[in-house]
């Protein structure tokens, strides 16, 4: 068992414990204004199996900037719990000193001068250096993907995906599961998953008309490391024909699946598996409830919510990582098995300060052939920004306050829907708007922009679906991304209402009235799911009212209120 004192121990010293982390490490080497490569990738090898985990990478090439959540909210048995605690409180959790390199990297406070001073972050060269270094101390370590990698930028749009399998088959990951890869179509994804070198897993991937295991996909894969049996278990995305269009992939049915997980699990250990690792696209609360459940997971690998910690979560026997997303993160997880049983690990959440990491030169000299033919159309500028644009978090970013100007103004709507996905990197104060930048925070498969009249109760009815999705107390019905961001109207929610009262005091900003549940409004939004929705695409409204604006000035968004306790 490892103590809590252990988790929140920040010294070298500490991270020579069994399951402690250097995460907190960087506090020191802020004060001395030293960060180097050697820094960022020491590490004590422990035990005698390695994992290296990404997640989340929403086909993210290049260096970016990424800011944490402001906002990110737990219901029920998570409130109060990680990663449901952000900015100051996260710090003081951890022991993160202010303007430190953890600080920036993990959470949103002084985003803008700590960017300027600490730089990017990502670039998947980036990682190809972290991941060859981590193999050269531990050639057998296995590197696993969590999904959401073939989708999110122009080039992977352009491409549909081929962009990503080319750069991560390059990476030579040993399994990946899947989510938003989905969306480019069951067809797509089944002719990419057919050629793939390596294992893809989804225990929970059945036949949608025969409700059995579909054949493409494996429930897990068994891999012989450091002389321990292995069994990766894939877990993809369980709410797909919820959160995305069930006509992208008709031929495929999902959900959580404990039984079938539970019987896996069970499976792999009959056949002599002394480690199991679930290798989840569940989002993070899911993944505990999960591990509640489901007996005989040694780690789970989370992704989906985007979560950052520089500590596994433990549950019962079972420790939880989070490795956040955009290729901000790399995850090492160093493991002590023996006669069948895990008896130790340590970790650490490696940031990818991409001004510190030297790119490895043939992923840099790859990703650069993918993104050759497009140069000229992804460099070029569609206006700069004079406000810090950012996305992620229960509520509307600044990038999702610009996209809803934008259909107001482009479509000539009342109000605005943009999703809440978590998904799209930031840009400072002062920085160029290329053409890239806007499809990093839109690129889908199924982008149309539309106009229709709503009522104001099916307005209010929208808001409380949603609502329900991301704060019903259970984590198993909370089944989309982050909350519906608006444009045009304001309201209030109170989280711990039950389904159809948290939402109140609708308001129309340009005339200050109340929504009118009879009337109809104007309603502009985008990415539905239903089959054949007509109108430009998201990309084409965003850029047209970039080029009329010039330059972005956003006003400030308090136009929601929220009720916590």
């Amino acid at each position: 068992m490892i103590s809590r004192r252990d988790f929140l121990q920040v010294s070298m010293a500490a991270s020579a414990m069994v399951g402690a982390s250097g995460f907190g490490n960087w506090s020191r080497l802020a004060a001395q204004q030293a960060l180097t490569q050697d820094q960022l990738l020491d590490f004590d090898t422990f035990g005698n199996v390695t994992l290296i985990h990404v997640t989340d990478i929403h086909a993210q090439l290049k260096p970016i900037y990424f800011r944490e959540p402001e906002i990110n909210l737990g219901v029920g048995d998570n409130k109060g719990k990680v990663p449901h605690i952000t900015g100051a409180d996260f710090r003081k959790l951890y022991g993160v000193e202010d303007g430190s390199p953890s600080a920036y990297a993990m959470t949103y406070n002084d985003f803008t001068a700590l960017g300027k001073e600490y730089g990017k972050v990502g670039g998947l060269d980036r990682v190809a250096t972290v991941v060859n270094s981590i193999r050269a101390d531990r050639p057998d370590a296995l590197l696993l993907d969590g999904g959401d990698t073939w989708h999110g930028s122009y080039t992977c749009y352009q491409t549909e995906g081929q962009d990503m399998v080319n750069v991560m088959n390059g990476l030579k990951p040993d399994a990946m599961t899947f989510h938003w890869e989905f969306t480019l179509g069951q067809d797509r994804v089944n002719e990419i998953v057919e050629n793939l070198p390596f294992a893809a897993l989804g225990q929970n991937i059945f036949d949608a008309e025969w409700d059995e295991p579909a054949e493409l996909f494996k429930a897990y894969e068994m891999f012989e490391r450091g002389g321990v049996k292995i069994a990766v278990v894939g877990q993809a995305f369980p709410y797909m024909p919820i959160a995305n269009p069930r006509w992208m992939f008709p031929d495929y049915s999902f959900g959580i699946r404990d039984e079938n997980m539970q019987a896996a699990v069970d499976e792999a250990r009959a056949e002599g598996a002394e480690l199991v690792v679930c290798l989840s696209h569940n989002g993070f609360d899911v993944d505990k409830k999960m591990a509640t459940r489901v007996k005989g997971i040694d780690v789970i690998l989370s992704g989906h919510t985007h979560d950052a910690l520089p500590e596994p979560v433990l549950v019962g026997e079972t420790i939880i990582i989070a490795s956040g997303s955009n290729g901000k993160f790399v995850s090492r997880v160093d493991l002590d098995v023996r006669d069948g049983r895990m008896m130790g690990f340590r970790t650490k959440l490696i940031p990818i300060f991409s001004d510190v990491i030297e790119p490895d030169k043939e992923m840099a000299a790859l990703i650069d052939e993918q993104r050759a033919p497009y140069k000229a159309e992804l460099e070029e500028v569609i206006g700069t920004t004079d406000d810090l644009l950012y996305r992620r978090g229960n509520f509307n970013g600044t990038w999702d306050d610009l996209i809803c100007d934008a259909l107001i103004s482009e479509r000539d709507a009342d109000i605005a829907m943009s999703p809440g996905v978590r998904w799209g990197p930031s840009l400072l104060p002062g920085d160029p708007i290329t053409r890239e930048d806007i499809w990093n925070v839109c690129s889908m498969s199924y982008g149309e922009a539309y106009r229709s009249e709503m009522t104001g109760e099916f307005i209010h009815v929208i808001l409380e679906d949603v609502a329900d999705n991301l704060f019903n107390p259970d984590p198993y019905y909370q089944q989309g991304g982050d909350m519906v961001r608006i444009g045009g109207m304001g309201y209030r929610i109170d989280i711990n209402k039950p389904q159809g009262e948290r939402i109140s005091d609708m308001t129309l900003l340009k005339t200050g009235e109340k929504i009118d549940p009879a009337k109809n409004y104007v309603v502009a939004g985008w990415a539905s799911v239903n089959e054949g929705t007509e109108g430009p695409q998201i990309w084409d409204v965003i850029e047209s009212h970039i080029k009329k604006q010039g330059t972005v000035k956003l006003d400030p968004n308090n136009s929601v209120e929220v009720v916590q306790d």
